[in-house]
């Protein structure tokens, strides 16, 4: 008897692309170590910086075997420039509960250790901590692109080797549907990020990918990385995770929300209850009773009699 079961796939379509704010497939867009890939890698990385990036290597940085909790991951990518500097790579897909900020500047600050070689008179190459957020990281800041380096009050910078980066495709949203011809490269960037799954804006985004070569390598990685079972399988636990963490948040918030109305609630009755007596005592008051009288029909406090 033949087998009828159909093969499963998590893949919902044939033409479906995994989505490259996730972190995994963010990495292995650009890490997957062919032609297209690292011809992508250097492209991003070169617009990011705002110079040519002509030869560098990536550094080993395996991926944990087992995916059980989106934050226990860490999907950067590791660079090392011909001219000895260092860049890290990461795309953040969510805000998390910490300061990332403070995050990145940790990491940074770490990258620029491990390129500081030990006699090497502090002539450490510059290091890039470069983060792609799918959030707003900065809201009174409207450009798309932060940047940030050591600096005295006065403006004046201290030192250049230590870079932190923020790309927010967030503020690339807006620009969604604007002429191909008036974007910029780091714009284009920004929308194939931040819509190159999403099939109702297919025809724009492929014209955004064709007046790019790094685009294209790109959007040629992607689309091969989304043949493959495992990234969706990687892809969709993470998802997951997402929405059993955002459940657990709406669920406690709300849990927090109905305590404080049920406290609010009593305060409330307990007021109520106790302005009521206080009345009652003045009414007595004036009607000649004496204060221990009071005390035994309200239940007040004698002190609290004795004020009134």
């Amino acid at each position: 008897m033949g087998n009828n079961y159909a093969r499963q796939t998590q893949r919902p379509s044939p033409t479906a692309i995994l989505n490259p704010r996730c972190d995994p497939v963010f990495k292995s867009m650009f890490t997957k170590g062919t032609k297209e890939s690292d011809f992508a890698l250097k492209d991003f990385i070169s617009t990011i910086l705002g110079r040519t990036i002509t030869d560098m290597q990536l550094v080993p940085n395996e991926e944990p075997v087992e995916i059980l909790d989106e934050k226990q991951m860490s999907f950067d990518v590791n660079v090392t420039f011909d001219n000895g500097e260092k860049a890290e790579l990461e795309m953040q897909g969510r805000n998390q509960d910490y300061d990332y900020a403070s995050r990145a500047e940790i990491h940074a600050a770490k990258l620029l250790v491990s390129n500081n070689k030990r006699g090497s008179n502090y002539g450490a190459g510059k290091v890039y901590q470069i983060s792609v957020v799918n959030f707003e990281f900065d809201k009174d800041d409207n450009s798309p692109l932060s940047w940030y380096n050591m600096r005295k009050e006065n403006g004046s910078r201290l030192s250049d080797k230590l870079n932190v980066i923020f790309f927010d495709l967030i503020k690339i949203h807006k620009l969604l549907g604007k002429p191909i011809e008036m974007l910029s490269k780091l714009e284009k960037w920004g929308l194939f990020l931040s819509y190159a799954d999403d099939e109702r804006h297919t025809k724009y985004i492929d014209e955004i990918v064709h007046s790019e070569g790094g685009l294209m390598s790109a959007k040629s990685s992607l689309l091969t990385v989304s043949q493959d079972e495992i990234n969706w399988a990687r892809q969709n636990s993470i998802f997951i995770a997402q929405q059993d963490h955002n459940a657990k948040m709406y669920n406690a918030e709300k849990r927090g929300l109905e305590r404080g109305m049920q406290q609010g609630l009593q305060k409330g009755l307990q007021e109520g209850e106790h302005n009521a007596k206080i009345e009652m005592a003045r009414n007595a008051l004036a009607m000649g009773l004496s204060v221990d009288q009071i005390v035994q029909l309200t239940g007040l406090p004698q002190k609290d009699i004795e004020r009134l």
